[in-house]
């Protein structure tokens, strides 16, 4: 193959020698606009996959590689004057200088044809004369924005402002510092490459930025190479104390924004993107060097295994993009934690340093307790103390009080609508389906939106409260329930709006009944999807009824023996359609701004407030966002919330969506939590947070709450697929206690079956020495060319260990 690299950076050199390699017959040209010796930025992190994929493949480059290598495992993290240390991560890095130059000397041995300090020809040209056209020319790729039509490129450009710098202090760890300045909140990123020197990036909101006077020179074109030197003076002084005395390296050092790059399409007939060309994630997360050289990798070996381009390119993208995608994800919640970091100026440090560790929640706490147990016994601990609690047991079983409801534990059955009532009345199947999420152990058991009136059902197998006969019915439930468990029962009130009169899930959803259609209404005559039913503009009169059916509604519910009730203000349903702005087009005293989208709703809580007595609380649900155009945001969310809680909401329960069919959420696991997180964070003090949505794993559960993001989490799917979930989770984690106890009549099956034979004999030394492992922080500490291993508990941070015997040395 004729094969033409646009881009000399590690991912187009890694690939040329790697394609070579393969065939020595390749002819590989590679054009690169910078001189050999030119390259910003300072080192570049590889994780132990990458590494061992790259021994596999170029044995040469690998260990040239491990040679350079400065290797650690902690992370320290300093807050505001206190300090921590967390192990067991797995760190290697190397100066970016240097791995270029191995590189650029590895593609000069095997032939390749390598033009510095010379523009690619235009991509037109070089397709029509080569069999493979690479683009690996950066974020600012002229190839991909050449046949922009074609990869359909989306460019995320953030608010944060970083700037990337270097220092002769030279960092033990990865290193976070965390320092609240009179401007704001200010980050730095820090991790050794090498014996001399470590990288040192400088972050912060653009807010904070702008008050400490680092816009200065906003309006200065810095020519290539130049760095900001007002901002380095600055940062000197700022973190003069960090960096106790050592001088801060530039490179082409300049403010910049981060942005995201990601593509439709990564290929088009013999063009292929690479590297940063395809794809970026947030430099919190993972190298973009690493994700080239992976990506140099996957082209590589898909065009050797392969008989066509058409197919190596298909596979190649098939291959790598989940994988990117995954990274992207995990980059994003990373990026959008450190943007909000802020927020968190009043956590607690020892909570802000675990909330900091999970952020990407690609680390969670049972990953944290398998590396450094000790650091997270600390964080179980403190949440304990918080939570009014003696015992250390998992965050999940520690009690927890809605108002003057306490809970035995923090999870929830999340309100699922089931469509299987006839005539409104709860019978045997809700029986059967809300009593086995009782016995199951969850603290708190929701029903379905139970509709306020016939005309608020969704469907016509919506349950009801709007006659005793439902009520009785409900009252079945809930003695069921407060007999034979110790859980507690939610009913959660709503009306359908423009959602209404629609056929059963499985008969096609939102889509309207072909007959026994009832009249809907919403704030406005729009409909919430193409071919939906167009709703009739809501009258005063139809306010009123709705707000006396949502009093009678709740006064029911009370005497159904409800030990909490919910008002349900999200997912489109009519009192979430007056708060956003896509379905309420209003222009009385109900529409408008956020103000008056919020009266209805807020005149509908109250009325349910005020007829549910004080022992019982009541809650609100809202979407905090409508994951659409023009739509409400995760920040009205927040003016959303706060508005509930000045009226009394004892917890605010924090779902997304569902309010226009036009909607494209960005799913994934967790990802309605920083929604959570930043009402918690911002206006919920004192009120309780309810975190829902993709929380599938007791892990994920524990890990939000230690963290702070929520004080309770609702699962909905995880307890159709296992109604004993939380017995289970309880089970899993060897927890045993009141949070939750088996039924009398399960007791027999408390323990986990055994799965694998019990009676082998462990290796009892071996034990030991891997409990001593445990002990044992591996720290950046070059002397002689090597790390030195240290005692976590027994050698201040900065102090040097040796080795207690030849093993530590060798590890």
């Amino acid at each position: 193959m004729r094969i033409a690299i646009a881009g000399g950076g590690p991912g187009g050199l890694y690939l040329a020698a790697l394609m070579k390699q393969l065939d020595p017959a390749h002819e590989i040209t590679v054009w690169e606009r910078n001189a050999p010796d030119d390259t910003f930025g300072f080192g570049v992190v590889f994780s132990d996959e990458t590494l061992g994929s790259i021994e596999g493949a170029d044995t040469v480059i690998h260990d040239e590689m491990a040679r350079r290598f400065a290797r650690w495992t902690d992370i320290d993290i300093d807050v505001n004057g206190h300090s921590f240390t967390v192990g067991g991560q797995g760190f290697a890095a190397m100066s970016r200088k240097d791995l270029l130059r191995l590189l650029q000397q590895r593609v000069a041995d095997l032939g390749v044809t390598v033009h510095y300090e010379t523009d690619a020809p235009d991509a037109d040209e070089l397709r029509a004369t080569h069999d493979l056209v690479v683009a690996a020319d950066g974020v600012n790729s002229r190839i991909r924005t050449k046949y922009a039509d074609t990869f359909a490129p989306a460019l995320d450009h953030r608010a944060n402002k970083y700037i990337w710098l270097g220092t002769d202090l030279v960092f033990e760890a990865f290193q976070f510092f965390v320092k609240q300045t009179e401007w704001g909140t200010m980050q730095i990123h820090g991790y050794p490459y090498s014996a001399d020197g470590s990288t040192f990036i400088v972050e912060m909101h653009e807010d904070v930025w702008r008050r400490a006077g680092f816009d200065a020179t906003e309006g200065e074109t810095l020519p290539p190479g130049t760095s900001d030197s007002h901002a380095v003076e600055k940062i000197k002084e700022i973190f003069a104390a960090e960096l106790a005395g050592h001088d801060v390296l530039t490179n082409n050092s300049k403010w910049l924004n981060f942005t995201t790059v990601r593509n439709q399409h990564w290929h088009d007939r013999n063009v292929v993107l690479l590297g940063d060309a395809a794809h970026t994630a947030h430099f919190s997360i993972g190298s973009g060097t690493k994700l080239a050289m992976e990506d140099a990798l996957a082209l590589a070996a898909c065009l050797h295994e392969h008989p066509t381009l058409a197919a190596a390119l298909q596979a190649y993208e098939t291959e790598r993009k989940p994988v990117v995608e995954s990274t992207q994800r995990a980059a994003q919640a990373s990026l959008e934690w450190f943007e909000n970091i802020g927020m968190y100026a009043g956590q607690d440090p020892a909570q802000f340093c675990f909330n900091l560790l999970t952020r990407s929640r690609r680390i969670t706490f049972e990953n944290l307790k398998e590396r450094d147990s000790e650091f997270a016994h600390r964080i179980e601990s403190a949440f304990a103390a918080t939570a009014g609690s003696t015992q250390s047991v998992p965050a999940m079983f520690q009690p927890v009080d809605i108002g003057p409801l306490r809970l035995k534990n923090r999870i929830i059955v999340s309100p699922m609508d089931m469509y299987s009532a006839t005539d409104g009345v709860a019978d045997d199947f809700h029986l059967v389906h809300l009593g086995s999420k009782a016995l199951g152990g969850a603290g708190l058991v929701m029903t379905e939106m139970v509709c306020v009136s016939p005309e608020a059902r969704i469907t016509l197998g919506c349950t009801g409260l709007w006659n005793d006969e439902q009520r009785d019915a409900y009252r079945r439930l809930t003695d069921f329930v407060h007999t034979r468990s110790t859980a507690k029962v939610g009913v959660q009130l709503g009306h359908s709006g423009r959602k209404g009169s629609t056929r059963l899930m499985w008969d096609g959803m939102d889509q309207p009944l072909p007959e026994g259609n009832w009249e809907v209404i919403g704030p406005s005559a729009l409909p919430y999807a193409p071919g939906c039913h167009v709703p009739r503009e809501a009258t005063r009169t139809d306010l009123d009824q709705v707000k006396a059916d949502f009093i009678a509604a709740a006064e029911r519910a009370v005497a159904a023996g409800f030990d909490l009730v919910e008002v349900h203000a999200a997912h489109g349903y009519l009192l979430s359609s007056f708060l956003s702005p896509i379905a309420n087009k209003r222009t009385d005293e109900y529409g408008g701004d956020l103000s008056h989208r919020l009266r209805f709703p807020l005149e509908v809580f109250d009325a349910v407030r005020a007829v549910v007595p004080g022992r019982i609380p009541v809650t609100v649900r809202i979407s905090a966002t409508d994951w659409a155009p023009d739509g409400n945001t995760e920040h009205d969310a927040v003016e959303i919330a706060r508005a509930f809680i000045e009226h009394g909401a004892a917890a605010i329960d924090v779902s997304s969506g569902q309010v226009t069919g036009e909607e494209k959420p960005a799913y994934g696991r967790s990802y309605q939590t920083p929604f959570a997180d930043r009402i918690r964070q911002t206006v919920a003090a004192g009120v309780k947070v309810i975190a829902v949505g993709a929380i599938s794993s007791y892990d994920d559960v524990n890990s939000i709450l230690l963290a702070g993001r929520a004080d309770l989490c609702a699962l909905g799917r995880t307890h159709l697929y296992d109604p004993q979930w939380t017995l289970h989770a309880a089970a899993e984690q060897d927890y045993r206690g009141a949070a939750a106890a088996w039924p009398i009549q399960f007791q027999a099956g408390s323990r986990r079956p055994p799965t694998a034979r019990t009676d082998k004999i462990p290796p009892r030394l071996a034990l030991l020495r891997q409990q001593a492992d445990e002990n044992v922080h591996l720290r950046w500490t070059p002397r002689n060319d090597q790390a030195v291993l240290r005692n976590a508990q027994a050698v201040p941070r900065n102090a040097q260990a040796i080795p207690r015997n030849d093993r530590a040395a060798e590890a």
